[in-house]
């Protein structure tokens, strides 16, 4: 095996060269806060975590490239094509037979929460068979690869790519990023165990963004604090020991006032000290799904752009604070706007 690189290092142009893997998916969103189907009629964004990261880091200025099976249809090209709009290469993706993975969302108002309905089950990257996927092919020429969780939960060949991914990546040399993205509903269809499954990846990666109920599954580690930055270095350290290629742990924590209204900090561990940046405010919330994508994709940018780990947090929690303000699943902005959000905290009009 080769010696990883540093996310950023290869690109010609100093840039990250990224491989997202995972599945595209349409959202079919109730419009405005309406229940689901109320009216007669839906709201369609191209999601998915992975394209999501994807999508943040082209528009960030990185050489991203999507790899996922879609469905050899009209909507496979057209999620295909949104990606390529934002600057994502999508060259490599597969197309089969078969279906459209889906979700559907409602928005929440008031008391009410939003709520997820995934209909993924059958889908053509779901029923990908593991060999269908060449990695040191699809891989080459890039620096790194991002994972997550959500596609080791959509059944058994999920979850042996995913693993195969990962694998492939180690031994080529590559940096890898994991975000752990449980989804219980998702592997519950299934009865899978992710106790069994993802451990396998992260000890793959050199970044894990993950919660200290991710560490749990990944580790059995038993949460020993209740203060939440200091369960999230606890959950760190088990991490560390347990997986030592692990370099970094980051995650949000999330403190919601109303539907409408959270606030946003958040925590990068490495295994020399702890960086913290303090709550900001989302604002108003336009949408709130792909947070999280966002923020990773910010500490990514900042890790390749050489701004240091406290710069490269304070950066990642300032991108996903403005994912808040943008429908839609990916984060749209670009550098230029998470950087006037962290030098011009007023938000007066930009002229």
């Amino acid at each position: 095996m080769t010696d990883r690189t540093t996310p950023g290092e290869g690109g010609t142009d100093g840039g990250l060269r990224i491989a997202c893997f995972g599945e595209l998916l349409l959202r079919l969103g109730a419009p405005g806060r309406e229940r689901l189907l109320q009216s007669p009629h839906l709201d369609v964004h191209v999601g998915g975590a992975e394209a999501n990261v994807a999508v943040s880091l082209a528009r960030f200025g990185h050489a991203a490239r999507m790899l996922t099976t879609v469905p050899a249809n009209a909507l496979g090209d057209a999620a295909l094509a949104e990606l390529r709009r934002q600057g994502v290469d999508t060259a490599h993706a597969q197309r089969r037979a078969g279906r459209m993975g889906l979700y559907f969302l409602e928005s929440g108002a008031g008391a009410r929460a939003s709520t997820v309905l995934y209909d993924r089950a059958g889908s053509a990257f779901a029923l990908s068979p593991p060999n269908t996927y060449d990695w040191p092919q699809l891989l080459a020429g890039v620096d790194a690869l991002h994972l997550s969780g959500v596609t080791p939960a959509l059944g058994t060949n999920g979850a042996a790519v995913a693993i195969a991914a990962a694998e492939a990546a180690r031994t080529l040399g590559l940096a890898v990023s994991f975000d752990g993205n449980y989804r219980q509903t998702l592997w519950q269809a299934w009865d899978g165990d992710p106790r069994t499954i993802l451990p396998h990846i992260a000890a793959c990666a050199n970044t894990l963004f993950a919660d200290a109920r991710d560490v749990a599954l990944l580790t059995g580690h038993v949460q020993r604090e209740v203060e939440p930055v200091a369960a999230i270095q606890d959950a760190a350290h088990a991490a560390f020991a347990a997986f030592p290629a692990v370099e970094r742990l980051a995650a949000t924590i999330r403190t919601a006032r109303d539907v409408d209204h959270h606030e946003l900090s958040a925590v990068l561990v490495t295994r020399q000290r702890t960086h913290v940046a303090s709550a900001r405010s989302t604002g108003t919330i336009v949408d709130r799904i792909g947070g999280g994508d966002a923020f990773a994709a910010g500490l990514l940018h900042g890790l390749a752009a050489r701004v240091g780990d406290e710069g490269a947090l304070q950066f990642a929690l300032a991108a996903a604070c403005l994912k808040h303000s943008i429908a839609g699943d990916a984060n749209l902005c670009g550098v230029e706007d998470v950087l006037a959000l962290l030098e011009e905290p007023t938000r007066d009009v930009r002229r």
